[in-house]
């Protein structure tokens, strides 16, 4: 099994068996579900934050290390928690309030081994994280996701959400880094 799963299944026994604490699995691995496979190098993983970063923060690091120096200033400013496990970097992404009672509603969770399951997030949430980051891999994984997913994909949901994530971070292009690949399917 190749280490980024092992990783992934690790965070998973970790947050939803250890801890109780709902999480999916979002990035180049939930790629693999929904749009081209593509080689990642790291865990994208987004968690609920019902503990309370400190909280969170402090078994999370207690557990794993930390990748940056001051990982509670660093968690404060971006919402993110850095980790590495077996030599591979875990990006953690705090779900946001509001939004995160829809994304763990439609995780499904796939068998990745005999027993083991990862919950992956929906090719709908997957777009919508792929959007609001907005990089040149992210785009191109979002017509990846358009291309193998099409008519199946709720527009009406990632639509709602995309205006939403624009609003809240006063970005407009937003919606228009699905809306494009949408577009030209």
């Amino acid at each position: 099994m190749n280490p980024q799963i092992m990783a992934a299944l690790i965070m998973h026994d970790f947050f939803f068996e250890a801890h109780k604490v709902e999480y999916a699995v979002i990035g180049g691995i939930a790629l693999q579900f929904w749009g081209e496979p593509r080689f990642t190098r790291d865990v994208d993983i987004t968690v609920e934050n019902r503990m309370g970063l400190p909280e969170l923060l402090k078994v999370t690091t207690e557990a794993f290390g930390s990748r940056v120096p001051d990982p509670l200033k660093f968690a404060e400013a971006t919402r993110m928690i850095l980790l590495q496990i077996e030599k591979v970097d875990v990006d953690i992404a705090l779900a946001f309030p509001g939004y995160e009672e829809h994304l763990f509603r439609n995780v499904t969770a796939f068998e990745v081994e005999q027993g083991r399951e990862l919950r992956i997030c929906s090719a709908e949430d997957l777009i919508i994280h792929k959007a609001v980051a907005g990089r040149p891999q992210d785009l191109a994984d979002i017509k990846s996701i358009v291309y193998r997913q099409g008519d199946n994909l709720e527009v009406k949901y990632i639509r709602r959400w995309l205006r939403e994530f624009a609003d809240a971070l006063s970005d407009r292009t937003i919606p228009d880094r699905f809306n494009r690949a949408w577009q030209s399917r």
